[in-house]
């Protein structure tokens, strides 16, 4: 994790200190970018002890589409408590819908992306095409603008799942992608999305598949390590639900900071030697397409987070700081 710890260094040396929403102050830099061969290991922060266990209980409850920070708490992750229950903002918005209530966050617009169509009333083959592609009519109104009557149409959109089947039938796509910045419904999260859009690139000669994750905000002490294990994670499980080896996860911020009562902590890390990478394990209950040769892309909902294991995992003493809301 040499490339963690030059991101560290370079965020002391060349940022600068900026006001933001939490009243915490952040050295912040704009732009930066790590690159990791998961043939090499498993990008696991190694200078303190990485929350694995919480960070693969976030992603599986991302993958199951949760909203309630209840059901992060099932999975073995605390770190939504704050923000479902503590955030004056998010407790005084009108769309939370009770304790631990988060709103349509990450998973809800991964796997149920809420996608509406307006057409003509008249147009009867865009209406047909709409629900060819899935869509439900849900009622047909008057504008009010002379323009005639318009048809609105709806469907659930599972980003996730259709990137699997796009590697399935189309692995040269450069458009397998899905993301979370869904301008019409952020004001009902608890948090809008930081890690918001991720893109999966198939070598089907080298039979590899990569990820590229974009990060527009990033607390380098404690949001960076929980990233780089989803991310890397949630490319190990793919590409074993659909018959390929993962190999790059090339990592980009947008605004990388560290919080002011995070300097210690990373200051502390700095000091100390990173061991080697360790190795992600997946449990045999995952069905493995290569050896199988069978598509079962329901296991995007069905796996746990004991089904993820590191194995030869060596780090430094646990280290804290608290996190801001």
């Amino acid at each position: 994790m040499k490339q963690y710890l030059d991101l560290v260094q370079n965020v002391f040396d060349n940022g600068s200190w900026q006001d933001n929403r939490t009243g915490i102050r952040t050295l912040s830099l704009p732009g930066a970018m790590m690159r990791f061969d998961l043939q090499q290991g498993f990008p696991a922060v190694t200078t303190k002890k990485l929350a694995f266990k919480s960070a693969v209980g976030e992603m599986v409850g991302f993958l199951r589409a949760s909203r309630s920070a209840a059901e992060f708490r099932a999975l073995g992750c605390k770190v939504w408590d704050q923000n479902a229950n503590e955030n004056q903002q998010w407790l005084a918005n009108p769309y939370r819908l009770g304790e631990d209530d988060l709103g349509p966050v990450y998973g809800v617009q991964w796997r149920n992306w809420p996608a509406y169509k307006v057409v003509s009333a008249s147009d009867q083959a865009q209406i047909d095409n709409a629900l060819a592609h899935g869509y439900s009519l849900i009622t047909v109104f008057d504008e009010g603008k002379g323009e005639g009557q318009q048809a609105l149409l709806y469907k659930a959109v599972d980003q996730l799942r259709q990137c699997l089947d796009t590697i399935m039938k189309d692995p040269g796509s450069r458009r397998i992608l899905f993301h979370g910045w869904n301008w019409a419904q952020l004001e009902e999260m608890a948090l809008p999305p930081c890690h918001l859009l991720y893109q999966f690139l198939v070598n089907k000669a080298k039979g590899e598949i990569s990820l590229c994750l974009y990060i527009r905000s990033n607390d380098i002490g404690l949001g960076t390590p929980f990233n780089l294990t989803e991310g890397a994670a949630l490319l190990h499980l793919v590409g074993r639900l659909t018959g390929y080896t993962p190999r790059w996860f090339t990592y980009f911020i947008g605004d990388v900071h560290i919080y002011e009562n995070h300097v210690d902590m990373l200051q502390e890390q700095l000091k100390r030697e990173p061991f080697e990478a360790p190795k992600l394990v997946l449990s045999d209950r995952i069905p493995d397409f290569a050896k199988t040769g069978k598509y079962e892309p329901e296991w995007l909902e069905k796996v746990e987070p004991s089904d993820f294991t590191l194995e030869g995992y060596q780090h430094h003493a646990h280290l804290t700081a608290p996190m801001a809301v």
